[in-house]
């Protein structure tokens, strides 16, 4: 018998929330799924009942969500496999990434993970994926081997580039909206250990710290993948008193390569002065997770972003005058470049990606303020911008329909579409950020 949860099972609400709380789900029914057959099931389930199906996993990346349908659940599908020879992880639908990091490390491997080891791997992979390694292997997405999908019709596939080409492509980049992906066969790469950390600034060194960390990404080597934040803290009693009403600056570092070419290469961001904390050093990669020291419980939070072809010190005196959280990655190397088997992640010729959140927001809170605020920077960055988004930071409110359309390249958008209305007539998968 299908497992399945109604609106009054007293394990719903907590069944249907995942990290981000602002706008959870609120389907009419909950599966939670434990094997494939559970999501195969599901799926023909809501066909014959006319239900839409949405899918999560941890709920980081949650897309815009409308009341009613069907929600399917996979956080407790969690196996993780390794093939050493091949150097290829099996990763089920549920899977955070700290479980695929942990298992990989065993064999001197590594996943192309994020900054957030919480992170579901399968959703991030198939949402593009710019980790910790992007620069020198390029996106997440660019490791899938392999995908076990349920598709519209209730069938579980098995899908490669070789077997079926155009579902593969659509899969790779276009998330949740082809079916309910219950495995991933990703490559891993061979890493064991990075120079990483992150440095530290206080609000007097902001702005330093800022167009140095600019000026600096413009000669790099591949394997240096790095980002800045600008963290605003609030003035209230919790927040240390040197730190109340003011910013800090926090450099993410995260280099694949000789530890001594790494700390030549950080030096010039040392001598922005003196560090509130330095953490930058030789560490393994099952450490990683501290380089960002993402939040680690669930928030409500609201997130907007652009892609920049540059970043002049116009852009980053706008930057510097955004009252949210500001993130700025660096991007290119390998990220730009040709991959062996094409997928539908679009917009590869951004230079840096610059992301703007505001977290601490209640359930149902009113965005209308910080939309008037987020869209205001967006706007005075549009002389640098590509006008693209990433699908994986699209949340919420902001996964309209045309920002949805804005993470593809304009063929793309026409092939998906396509390619949606033969595997998906119904539009079954209606809430994972299909291609609108």
């Amino acid at each position: 018998m299908l497992p399945t949860l109604d609106r009054t099972h007293p394990d719903y609400n907590a069944e249907r929330r995942g990290f981000q709380l602002l706008d959870p789900y609120e389907p009419d029914l909950i599966v939670p799924a434990a094997t494939a057959d559970d999501v195969r099931r599901a799926v023909a389930h809501a066909a014959d009942a006319g239900l839409s199906v949405a899918v999560q996993a941890t709920g980081h990346g949650l897309p815009r969500t409308t009341p009613g349908g069907l929600l399917i659940t996979t956080g407790r599908m969690n196996g993780v496999t390794i093939d050493p020879a091949a150097a290829t992880a099996r990763v089920e639908a549920g899977v955070r990434w700290e479980q695929v990091i942990e298992a990989a490390a065993r064999h001197g491997l590594a996943p192309l993970s994020g900054s957030s080891p919480d992170v579901g791997a399968v959703s991030y992979t198939l949402g593009g994926g710019i980790g910790l390694l992007a620069r020198l292997y390029g996106y997440a997405a660019d490791q899938v081997r392999a995908i076990d999908v349920v598709t519209a019709d209730a069938r579980l596939r098995h899908v490669t580039p070789e077997s079926d080409p155009d579902l593969y492509w659509a899969l790779v980049g276009g998330r949740g909206g082809f079916g309910v992906v219950t495995a991933l066969e990703i490559g891993l790469v061979p890493v064991e250990r990075l120079y990483g950390g992150a440095l530290h600034f206080a609000a007097d060194l902001v702005p330093a710290a800022l167009r140095t960390w600019a000026d600096w990404t413009a000669a790099l080597p591949d394997e240096m993948t790095s980002s800045i934040a600008i963290i605003p803290f609030p003035d209230l009693p919790q927040v240390p008193a040197p730190l109340r009403g003011r910013k800090v600056a926090h450099i993410r570092i995260a280099y694949a390569g000789d530890p001594e070419e790494g700390a030549d290469l950080v030096r010039p961001l040392r001598a922005i002065g003196p560090r509130l904390e330095d953490t930058v050093g030789e560490m393994p990669y099952t450490a990683s997770g501290a380089i960002h020291d993402d939040p680690k419980g669930p928030a409500g939070y609201f997130a907007t972003h652009s892609l920049l072809r540059e970043l002049p010190p116009a852009a980053l005196d706008v930057l510097l005058g955004a009252d949210s959280v500001v993130e700025v990655r660096h991007l290119g190397g390998a990220l730009a470049k040709p991959r062996s088997h094409p997928n539908s992640v679009g917009n590869r010729d951004a230079l840096y990606f610059a992301g703007l959140l505001t977290p601490g927001l209640t359930p149902g809170a009113d965005t209308r303020h910080l939309r008037l605020a987020h869209d205001g920077v967006r706007q005075a960055l549009t002389p640098w911008a590509t006008g693209g988004r990433v699908l994986n930071f699209l949340y919420g409110e902001n996964a309209t329909p045309e920002e949805v359309r804005r993470a593809y390249d304009p063929a793309d958008r026409e092939r998906l579409t396509t390619l949606k209305a033969r595997w998906d007539p119904s539009h079954l998968f209606r809430h994972g950020l299909p291609p609108a």
